[in-house]
């Protein structure tokens, strides 16, 4: 079989390297699987894997018409049999092209945490959820299946040694390590991020505590300079920001205790580490036999309610911390569970399966649909580049990154 896998973009980020590793394991068992994107960072990374890269045009508008001609021509050129997209943006790119013209079998992942009404009913979907795989069922016509983010659970395993990066980051030994590997961005990761400072800075008025924040994105500048006046205040290092590492196995391997969401809280379980799964507006709960049946319903990820969200994530901090022990067991319970229930290797083989079927189905994509998907995407370009909504989203922008930095959080944003 003759592959197109597309992600939504090539930054660092869960999404695109779960895809790139599931790209990985479908060539391993005998398949030919180009990546095609936007170029970015992980490009490196898809030659690692032995993949084969096309660039894509740059062109910023969804869906793209630069990348539409693109991809049919691609899919024409090299008798691609399925084309395998992340997210509705890229769904759209191959679905006006080498779907409509050409009937090439379509694929559509979605990773985000909401169901979205711009993928055509008649390509199927995998969803990250099971939630959203219900959610998507009741108003979808194609199959939806349900495929949670898988990890390489050989790659990451808890023989990993973290003793260097502890010391590279002068963490004492009897300092309790938090560790965060996230993008550093402002939809989705910053609440998370800021209450993970804010309560590790209430711990260290009497622990000793640090936390390493492991990422780069548009939101460092302002919890750098957070993260300076939780410094200043303790008269010592308490958060640390590294920046991007596009191997950061070793940071989750050093800590005490892992804060995050998605795919990094699966890779920290992975490796034998103790979790607290974080989400938004305040969402935070340690993953225990207890509540693992409650992640693998809504996935890695949670939307609380505001109220009293640091002095939560501190108290569950403060759990981990006074029982060593506890530690240990989640951590072996985690490295059990992943191993279990997210194995790459159970992932790609369920993936060729769907690839099987969709291949099979081959079903035709009707007019109406393609109508109403070109209207609904055009209405949200068109939104996205209305004036008055651009300076309402930098005011918004401005006003949560004002917050990050030194103000009460969460903010209070004026339309």
């Amino acid at each position: 079989m003759r592959l197109i896998v597309y992600p939504h973009d090539l930054s660092i980020g869960g999404s695109q390297i779960n895809a790139i590793d599931l790209a990985a394991g479908v060539a391993e068992r005998g398949h030919e699987v180009l990546v095609y994107g936007v170029p970015g960072p992980l490009v490196d990374y898809i030659r690692e894997k032995g993949l084969r890269f096309l660039p894509a045009h740059g062109l910023r508008y969804r869906p793209a018409p630069t990348r539409i001609v693109e991809l049919a021509t691609i899919a024409r050129r090299e008798r691609v049999d399925l084309i395998h997209t992340y997210e509705w943006s890229t769904c759209l790119d191959g679905y006006f092209g080498a779907s409509l013209a050409l009937n090439v079998p379509l694929l559509c992942t979605v990773l985000s945490m909401q169901v979205m009404p711009y993928v055509p009913p008649s390509v199927p979907l995998i969803m990250g959820t099971a939630e959203l795989g219900e959610e998507a069922r009741r108003g979808h016509r194609a199959d939806v299946w349900v495929l949670e983010p898988p990890i390489d659970v050989v790659r990451d395993n808890p023989t990993i040694n973290g003793d260097g990066f502890r010391r590279k980051h002068n963490v004492k030994d009897d300092e309790f390590l938090v560790v965060s590997v996230s993008r550093l961005a402002l939809d989705l990761k910053l609440d998370a991020l800021v209450r993970g400072i804010d309560a590790v800075d209430t711990i260290a008025d009497s622990q000793p505590i640090k936390l390493i924040l492991v990422g780069d994105g548009p939101a460092r500048n302002a919890l750098q300079k957070r993260a300076d006046d939780v410094n200043r205040r303790h008269g010592r290092t308490v958060i640390i920001l590294t920046g991007a590492d596009l191997d950061p196995r070793q940071a989750y391997a050093a800590a005490d205790l892992v804060i995050g969401m998605g795919s990094s809280a699966l890779r920290a379980l992975a490796i034998g580490r103790p979790l607290v799964v974080q989400g938004e507006q305040a969402f935070s709960e340690l993953f225990s036999p207890e509540t693992s049946e409650l992640f693998m319903r809504q996935g890695f990820y949670g939307l609380a309610d505001n109220a009293r969200g640091t002095d939560r994530l501190a108290a569950q901090i403060r759990s981990v911390m006074d029982q060593p022990s506890r530690r240990a067991d989640l951590g072996r319970f985690g490295r059990h569970f992943v191993d279990k229930r997210f194995s790459l290797e159970r992932a790609v083989a369920f993936q060729l399966e769907i690839y099987r079927r969709v291949s099979e189905s081959r079903a035709s994509p009707k007019l109406r649909e393609a109508v109403r998907a070109a209207y609904l995407a055009a209405a949200l370009e068109v939104a996205n580049h209305n004036p008055l909504r651009k300076r309402r989203n930098r005011r918004r922008e401005k006003g949560l990154l004002a917050a990050a930095t030194t103000g009460n959080w969460p903010p209070i944003l004026q339309d």
